[in-house]
């Protein structure tokens, strides 16, 4: 009778979580028109740092932009149109976060390491909710078990942001990705994984062939993208900062792996060392390099790979730490000011990241920290670093990049992924940190997820 009492229990329990997930869904309306026409809007393209100056017409059909003119337009076929009077506010593409942990961020790291991963898949797809909201409709997941949740969202289960996976972060032994307690230390011969490899936040890998199997492992679940772990960290236990990680030969089989399946390995890193050997290595990304020298950021330009730099300064936003940890993010704070500073002396491509991890909340200051990189950039360099940079470096996995179109920018052809804003954020770029009061519509895919205008301000013409 325990058993069955049990078991009804647990059905009804599961049977209570798709409700809830389902009701919460409802956040997209799917019943739109097919096609949405905004009218008398500005447009920030995600292409430059300007807001173009004459207002426009945008028409969006089947998920992509149609038309953009500042004529009159309509969809080629007689088809019901959502006609959104913009009202002269701005129409700019949605916010995209190229550093992401997508089921990692509310978490704290001992949450992460011992909770039912049932519990943080469920508390990741709250977090989706908030991000979207946040007006963010891509992220780059850095690391972490993200398969099914952008699955859910995917089948529109769940309203989140437009997920580009990496899997689980690759680390050898004793790195950044090691979150072994010292009693399990040394492994035993045959041993089975540790939790976090278990559920697929990490991936230990000592050894070339041990790389491939793990890189291949996550491109087989459908990685956009790899990350490696190629220096220390300030959140790990056992690794200083200075360290690198994996050998050149670690290393290229991890590129070699990804390039032929079309896509390419990003790394986490911050030392000279560290970012060099990953370049010569063939690696596309470096993730942080806030410690780099100068000599390292022309390397990283001559071979035009991308930097995803965080603005990671004494006001943390992201990830505030205590003891030894709060000792190398403060070596991480004194280095940002003059790793931006480098990246704009030679030109390297910056991507726009926030790397939150363990905050406690549904990762409520993403929109503050894009708003903190008007320290190096003006407004509108900003967003067009979190939209259309943002969108090509996520381009670069190739087949692995699964839209009919670019993101991150605002063209015919590209993916309807809209903010109606309220104001010129390429002149305030504090407007992007009050989304709630804001953004008064948030497309993406050409659904409508909120729309806050009136119904005088959006019609349905047509039948």
């Amino acid at each position: 009778m325990n058993k069955l009492s049990f078991s009804f229990r647990f059905i009804l329990a599961f049977a209570i979580t798709l409700i809830a997930i389902a009701a919460r869904a409802e956040t997209g309306d799917s019943s739109s028109p097919k096609a949405i026409l905004f009218q008398n809007v500005y447009v920030f393209d995600g292409k430059s740092a300007e807001r173009r100056p004459e207002p426009v017409n945008v028409l969006v059909d089947q998920g992509q932009i149609q038309r953009i003119s500042e004529e009159d337009v309509a969809p080629a076929d007689d088809i019901p149109v959502q006609v959104i009077d913009g009202d002269g506010r701005t129409l700019m593409p949605g916010l995209i976060d190229a550093h992401w942990h997508s089921t990692l961020v509310k978490p704290t790291s001992m949450e992460a390491l011992t909770s039912d991963i049932a519990y943080i898949h469920l508390v990741a797809s709250n977090v989706a909710e908030a991000t979207l909201m946040r007006g963010f409709t891509s992220i780059r997941d850095m690391g972490g078990p993200s398969f099914g949740l952008r699955r859910v969202i995917e089948e529109g289960l769940v309203p989140g942001p437009r997920i580009f996976p990496s899997g689980a972060m690759i680390s050898q032994t004793g790195g950044h990705g090691d979150f072994r307690l010292p009693h399990e230390v040394p492994e035993p011969n045959n041993a089975g994984l540790n939790y976090a490899d278990r559920v697929g936040v990490t991936a230990i890998a000592d050894g070339a062939d041990a790389v491939l199997k793990r890189v291949r492992e996550q491109l087989m679940q459908g990685a956009t993208q790899i990350k490696l772990m190629a220096g220390g960290g300030v959140s790990s236990m056992y690794d200083p900062i200075d360290v690198s990680q994996y050998t050149p030969d670690e290393l290229r089989a991890a590129v070699m792996a990804a390039e032929n399946w079309g896509t390419y390995v990003a790394v986490h890193a911050y030392t000279s060392r560290a970012v060099q050997m990953a370049l010569e290595a063939g690696v596309k990304s470096i993730e942080h390099g806030q410690l780099v020298d100068e000599e390292t950021v022309r390397m990283m330009a001559r071979k035009n790979v991308w930097w995803s730099l965080q603005p990671f300064i004494e006001n943390e936003l992201a990830n505030p730490q205590t003891g030894p940890s709060r000792l190398k993010q403060i070596m991480v704070h004194q280095g940002t000011d003059r790793a931006f500073e480098l990246a704009k002396k030679h030109k390297v491509q910056v991507a726009f990241g926030t790397d939150m991890l363990g905050t406690g909340d549904y990762g409520d200051n993403q929109n503050a920290l894009l708003v903190t990189m008007e320290r190096w950039y003006t407004p509108g360099e900003a967003l067009q670093i979190a939209t259309g940079n943002n969108g090509r470096l996520i381009g670069l996995s190739g087949p692995r990049y699964p839209l009919p179109g670019p993101i991150g920018v605002i063209e015919e052809g590209a993916v309807a992924d809209l903010l109606l804003v309220d104001g010129d954020p390429t002149e305030d770029l504090s407007l992007i940190a009050e989304p709630e009061a804001n953004f008064r519509i948030i497309m993406k895919g050409g659904v409508i997820y909120k729309n806050t205008l009136g119904p005088s301000d959006s019609a349905t013409n047509g039948d």
